[in-house]
């Protein structure tokens, strides 16, 4: 799953990454909800192999003022042997990304942190709604963002998947469900289908050191497109 919009804002000595992507997908926000938490499930399973995968810190009711009642997890991922070799280079052998998520569904706030780069931070807000990505502003983005922001609408039929994540028989040009009569999705769906809905997401990547090596993560973070 994916999504994304493009500014550059100056602060103090480093640059910040921002995109907003929309992801749309052919289920209702309710659909979604139970297709994720078990696909959340299944990744975690999959990648927790050879001494690395997720480990779960905390996982307890949270209650916000503003968003209400949710659900606050933290989790360690470790994942050295995944990552490029330029960054292993300068890396230790064991390492983690922190997750933390305060889960208002169909709004969520996500933040990674890296246990050996103390600068280094993703922040994401979600928020999941019936529509076909038509909501011009659906994440409160401020009147300056407004003004620099690009909006990439990812599509999950036609982008191009790389070839260690494929899956024939998760190709949704393939596949129709026997149960809803859906799919498979062609050139266009995103105008005619139903039900559907879209996931707003406003991706911030903030990593304050060398200028050089900052740039390079935080385009390499905006290149991962797979969401958790």
């Amino acid at each position: 799953m994916y999504m994304y919009i493009y500014r550059r804002v100056i602060v103090s000595d480093y640059r910040m990454l921002v995109k907003e992507y929309r992801i749309c997908m052919p289920l209702t926000v309710e659909e979604y909800k139970i297709g994720q938490l078990y696909m959340i499930a299944k990744h975690s399973h999959e990648q927790s192999q050879k001494g690395e995968g997720v480990e779960v810190v905390e996982n307890r009711p949270h209650e916000d003022p503003e968003h209400g009642k949710g659900q606050y997890t933290e989790k360690r991922i470790h994942l050295s042997s995944k990552l490029p070799s330029w960054i292993r280079s300068m890396v230790p052998k064991i390492f983690y990304v922190t997750e933390k998520a305060w889960n208002y569904y169909p709004f969520t706030i996500t933040e990674y942190s890296c246990s050996f780069l103390p600068r280094f931070h993703v922040h994401i807000l979600t928020k999941y709604e019936n529509n076909n990505g038509s909501t011009e502003n659906c994440l409160n983005c401020s009147e300056e963002s407004l003004k620099g922001r690009t909006i990439d609408h990812i599509d999950i039929s036609l982008d191009e998947c790389s070839a260690h994540h494929y899956k024939v028989e998760e190709d949704v040009k393939i596949f129709k469900s026997v149960k809803t009569g859906r799919g498979p999705l062609e050139e266009g769906w995103r105008e005619d289908s139903k039900p559907i809905m879209c996931s707003y997401k406003l991706v911030e990547v903030k990593f304050d050191m060398m200028y050089l090596l900052q740039s390079k993560i935080e385009e390499f973070v905006h290149r991962v497109r797979d969401e958790y």
